[in-house]
């Protein structure tokens, strides 16, 4: 016996048919794609929607509504005013940090000659 709520989504089929209507209704209504809207248009909340992601029978189908609307903030990038959606896209696991190594990290050690040669004194 399973304990826990039974799910809002008995069929994949289901839950599919959902997801298709919030993006055509997005669409006519030229309105962006994000989770929080799906989750509202599901009648479900946020995180029960990504909890769906766990279940085996239903992990294709959350991946690929979460990757179009990944994908619609990927595009947001090369409209002019990209701040929201590189917001957004951080939440999908994108950084925006630049690595700089300036040595002293282990495979990068920093090498101090002294004393310090004359030749780089007269520079």
């Amino acid at each position: 016996m399973t304990a826990g709520r039974p799910l809002k989504f008995q069929s994949v089929q289901e839950l599919q048919n959902k997801i298709d209507a919030f993006f055509e209704d997005c669409d006519i209504r030229d309105i962006p794609y994000t989770i929080t809207g799906l989750a509202l248009a599901l009648g479900t909340y946020r995180q029960t929607l990504l909890n769906y992601e766990d279940k085996l029978e239903f992990v294709d189908t959350i991946k690929t509504a979460k990757l179009r609307v990944e994908n619609f903030a990927e595009k947001r990038l090369f409209e002019g005013q990209p701040t929201g959606a590189i917001f957004a896209l951080k939440n999908f696991d994108w950084t925006d940090k630049q690595d700089l190594n300036h040595g002293g990290q282990k495979g990068n050690p920093v090498n101090i000659a002294w004393p310090i040669p004359k030749s780089k004194l007269d520079e």
